[in-house]
C-alpha cells in the first residue's frame, strides 16, 4: 500500500483515531524492532518513546538539548539518547551514524521534530524570512536529510522482513489554510507531499512511507501557538502516541504480509 492509499485510509486532514481492539499487543509486532524518533524529549515525541519501549521496541531518540536527552535516557531504561538538531545540515550525518551505532540498524524512522517558525503566530506578510526558513529546515529538510541518510539501513530492513517504515508526523494544517499558521502549514504541506512522492519512488525497495496527523494535542508547541487554549479540549500526547504506534504496527503487518506473498509466488 502506497502513501496515497494510506492517506485515504487514515482520512488525512482529520485527527487519527484508535482502531477497535488496538490495545491488544499480543502479536508484539514492535518487539525487538529498531526505532529512531526525532524530537523525543517532550510532547508527542516523549510519549512515543515511552509507548514504543512499552511495546518492546529498541528506541534511539534525538533532540537538541543535551540536558533533556540525558534525563530521558537516564529515566527510561533501554532508550538511547542522541544530541542533535535536525534543522542543521551538519548535524544529520552524525545523528544517523549514532542511530546506527546504537541500534545496529533502523527498522522504523519517526520524523516527529517540528517548529512553528515564528515564536508566535503571524500573518504571512508579517513573518520574518528567517522564521519561515527555520520552519522549512526543521519540518521538511530535516526529515528529508535524515531519511536519505538512513535509506540504506531502511532498505536492508525491508529486505530482511523487519520493516523499512518511515512515519512523518504531519498536521491538518498541511491541507487546511488556517490564517496565521503560514510558515508551519506550508512546511507541513511540503512534508506531506514529499512523503507521497518518496513512497512512489521507494516502493520497489519495500520501504513504506506514511504521513499522519495526530490531532491537536496538549504540548509545548501547541501552547506556544495558542497560549490561551483550554488543555482539557486537547488530546493527550499519550493517546496520540498509542494511535501512531498502532499505525506503525499496521504498516509492519502489511509489509510482512506482502513479503510472505512474494515468497510464496517465488516458490510456485
Amino acid at each position: 500500500m502506497g502513501a496515497q492509499d494510506l492517506f485515504e485510509a487514515a482520512d488525512f486532514g482529520r485527527p487519527l483515531e484508535r482502531q477497535r481492539g488496538s490495545t491488544d499487543h499480543t502479536n508484539a509486532l514492535l518487539r525487538g524492532r529498531r526505532v529512531a524518533i526525532t524530537g523525543g524529549t517532550a510532547g508527542l515525541g516523549l510519549a512515543m518513546v515511552r509507548e514504543l519501549l512499552s511495546r518492546g521496541a529498541r528506541v534511539a531518540l534525538v533532540a537538541r538539548r543535551r540536558n533533556r536527552v540525558e534525563r530521558v535516557a537516564r529515566e527510561l531504561a533501554g532508550a538511547h539518547g542522541i544530541v542533535g538538531d535536525v534543522s542543521r545540515k551538519d548535524d544529520i550525518h552524525p545523528i544517523a551514524l549514532q542511530i546506527l551505532g546504537a541500534l545496529g540498524g533502523v527498522d522504523v524512522l519517526v520524523n516527529n521534530a517540528s517548529a512553528l517558525g515564528p515564536q508566535r503566530l503571524e500573518l504571512l506578510a508579517d513573518t520574518e524570512c528567517e522564521d519561515f526558513e527555520h520552519a522549512l529546515a526543521t519540518n521538511v529538510l530535516g526529515p528529508f536529510r535524515l531519511t536519505k541518510a538512513l535509506l540504506g539501513s531502511l532498505a536492508a530492513s525491508a529486505r530482511e522482513g523487519r520493516g523499512g517504515i518511515v512515519l512523518n508526523v504531519s498536521s491538518d494544517a498541511a491541507v487546511t489554510p488556517y490564517p496565521r499558521w503560514g510558515a508551519y502549514a506550508a512546511s507541513k504541506a511540503a512534508l506531506h507531499h514529499m512523503t507521497r512522492i518518496w513512497s512512489e519512488e521507494l516502493r520497489a525497495e519495500g520501504i513504506e512511507l506514511v504521513s499522519l496527523d495526530p490531532g491537536d494535542m496538549d504540548t509545548d508547541l501547541h501552547r506556544q501557538a495558542l497560549p490561551d487554549s483550554n488543555p482539557a479540549s486537547l488530546k493527550r500526547p499519550e493517546a496520540a502516541a498509542c494511535e501512531l504506534s498502532d499505525a506503525i504496527e499496521a504498516s509492519l503487518s502489511r509489509s510482512g504480509a506482502a513479503r510472505a506473498t512474494a515468497m510464496e509466488a517465488e516458490l510456485r
